[in-house]
């Protein structure tokens, strides 16, 4: 099996989409995991908001191997960073951009995305060697229109928008220059976890896929 850094780059960019997975529960968190990877979602990513996120990482590496790669969400620093890596996170998201969380990953041939929102940010980004950049929150600040703006000038850097991503946002996303979408509540809402509605997380995370595979066509 190759988990390596640009293995696991080449899977997210391929696969278009990165849920963002939030639950109540341990329990809860691989159930909805199991829902997408039925519906054909290759990529997720844990965050460390969801209780025994650590043990969930290493469930859902158990059950489905080679079938997925997860990812560590809501990393705020290099202990946490090496825990997720053991763990078997095989990218690491952060809300901010601190380059000692992004030295630790690639110290672990492990993909980092950090969390960056302007200009500046997302250079500085570059400059510790982001693999992908999370551009959050991004409907916060205008969105598609946004990501557009900021790819003009720096039409190299890979951007993952999350934040306001949605079947209804995410073409335009896609149109704007996303690499990757990063989708919680557009995936899975709130209600919608209340009510473990999980054909209608199985739905909107076919409607993401198709228009995912529609843009790279």
């Amino acid at each position: 099996m190759n988990h390596s850094r640009s293995d696991t780059e080449k899977w997210i960019l391929d696969c278009g989409l990165i849920p963002v997975i939030r639950a109540e529960s341990r329990v809860e968190a691989l159930e909805i995991a199991g829902v997408l990877v039925e519906a054909g979602v290759p990529v997720l990513e844990i965050t460390y908001t969801v209780p025994g996120a650590l043990a969930c990482m290493e469930a859902i590496c158990d059950q489905y191997g080679d079938r997925v790669r997860v990812g560590a969400g809501t990393v705020l620093d290099r202990e946490s960073c090496r825990l997720a890596i053991l763990a078997g996170a095989r990218f690491i998201v952060s809300p901010h951009l601190d380059p000692e969380i992004i030295a630790t990953a690639h110290r672990y041939d492990c993909l980092a995305m950090p969390g960056a929102l302007t200009p500046t940010e997302v250079v500085r980004a570059m400059e510790a060697g982001a693999d992908i950049i999370k551009i959050f929150p991004c409907d916060a600040v205008g969105g598609p229109k946004y990501l557009q703006a900021l790819k003009a000038p720096l039409p190299q850097a890979r951007l993952a928008p999350t934040g306001g991503v949605t079947p209804a946002t995410a073409a335009a996303y896609l149109q704007a220059g996303a690499a990757a979408l990063g989708v919680g509540s557009g995936l899975l809402s709130e209600a919608q976890r209340r009510a473990r509605d999980w054909d209608g997380v199985r739905r909107n995370a076919q409607a993401l896929l198709e228009m995912v595979r529609a843009h790279q066509q």
